[in-house]
């Protein structure tokens, strides 16, 4: 019987318990323990955990202290970003020998549109295969789960369906009736206003959404109300965006240790994101027009942050701090921070990059140029103020944004 032909065949890939399988697979001691990942030896929040660690109840995001409360047991393993990065970029890479049709939609997920392809490898659920298989050759056997549907709203769903190593295929012709009973809270891009919104009108799997009239939708949320509308359907029309939209920030920002209440530990954190956010802007030729600098408390119950106007010229990370140091002398007093965060905004070209030996050159940009010529080739911050030399306690983590090529390339220093 021949193969029936899909008019769009999207493949999700989903790692499973990605930095979890890292660490078990690069420390046989841990296979089959029960691990949690925190940021560095200090974390206190769990990143993820192993599949033994959730069958005894322990969940991503959940405090370490109440995670030993479940599982005992648990095995805290400090995160390391730049490995997984690496194994990630191999990953995605391999994808592309399947289908150069990849959208990287975060460090451990991906979409393939492999509908072109299917008069060369024949049917979706083959090239599902080859997908898991070339995962499995570029990372080392790492395990993830495949989903197969029509729509990429559909295959995620399919792909969160069975794990670890799942396999769901939902074919357009039957993805109505397959989604009618799974709840609407699984479809990725639903927030927590849209959701009560729905549920206020008695709908609460994707088959409640799909009897609601499309108008009441359109009209409270425009184009994300029909695509929710749509994709409860999978019939969602999204794209696999092989190109990443150019961001409209540069930030980063840093988890304290805990009760973190000193102001030279909260100037140094501070410090190191605004050199951070300038080399990055530095690298990629941009300048910022704005730097919104922030800090959360829970004291207060409540995040501080204050946006400066940023003079034109080339991004300098001393000059961020100053807004940094302006900014704690009129909001801070005291209180305990968790969380520091320095992003640049009104993003735009310089035009040209910065020459090392340009005659116009002032002796900051002669400088910064230098310092930015030997971190690109020897590591990041291996040139780095003298304030900065105890960052190396820091805990570090890849941000959801992150991408393989490009901007968002930049991994933690």
């Amino acid at each position: 019987m021949p193969t029936r032909y899909w008019p769009r065949a999207i493949i999700h890939i989903d790692m499973n318990a990605f930095f979890a399988s890292v660490e078990q697979r690069d420390f046989p001691a841990l296979r089959g323990q029960s691990i949690g990942v925190t940021n560095g030896e200090l974390g206190t929040t769990l990143i993820t955990c192993s599949y033994e660690a959730r069958a005894k109840g322990v969940k991503t995001g959940m405090r370490l202290y109440e995670a030993r409360k479940l599982c005992p047991g648990l095995i805290q393993r400090p995160a390391r970003p730049r490995i997984y990065a690496e194994i990630s970029t191999r990953i995605m890479r391999a994808l592309t020998i399947l289908s150069p049709d990849v959208e990287v939609f975060s460090v451990d997920e991906a979409f393939i549109d492999v509908t072109h392809c299917q008069r060369l490898y024949g049917s979706p659920e083959r090239m599902g295969r080859m997908a898991q298989e070339l995962v499995h050759e570029a990372s080392g056997g790492l395990p993830c789960s495949i989903g197969i549907a029509g729509a990429k709203s559909t295959a995620k769903i399919a792909s969160e369906l069975v794990k670890p190593e799942g396999f769901t295929v939902i074919p357009p012709w039957v993805a109505r009736e397959r989604l009618k009973d799974v709840s609407m809270r699984r479809l990725c891009g639903l927030g927590p206003a849209i959701a009560a919104f729905l549920e206020r009108h008695g709908a609460r799997t994707c088959g409640d959404v799909a009897a609601l009239p499309l108008s009441i939708l359109e009209r409270r949320f425009g184009v994300t109300g029909k695509y929710l509308w749509l994709a409860c359907q999978g019939e969602d029309h999204e794209p696999v965006r092989r190109e990443v939209a150019p961001p409209k920030s540069v930030g980063h920002g840093k988890v304290l240790p805990p009760r973190t209440a000193s102001r030279e530990v909260i100037e140094t954190y501070l410090r190191h994101m605004c050199e951070k956010v300038a080399a990055r802007l530095r690298r990629y030729e941009l300048q910022a027009g704005r730097l919104y600098v922030g800090l959360r408390c829970p004291e207060l119950g409540e995040s501080l942050g204050e946006t400066y106007a940023l003079a034109q010229g080339m991004p300098d990370g001393r000059k961020f701090f100053e807004h940094a140091r302006q900014f704690l002398a009129q909001h801070w007093h005291g209180e305990t921070v968790t969380h520091v965060q320095v992003t640049a905004t009104d993003l735009r070209g310089t035009g040209a990059q910065l020459d090392l030996f340009a005659p116009a050159a002032t002796g900051d940009v002669r400088r910064a140029n230098a310092v930015d010529r030997v971190n690109l080739k020897y590591g990041e911050f291996t040139v780095a103020p003298a304030t900065l030399l105890g960052r190396s306690s820091m805990p570090n983590v890849i941000a959801p944004a992150w991408r393989p090529d490009g901007l968002r390339q930049h991994l933690p220093g």
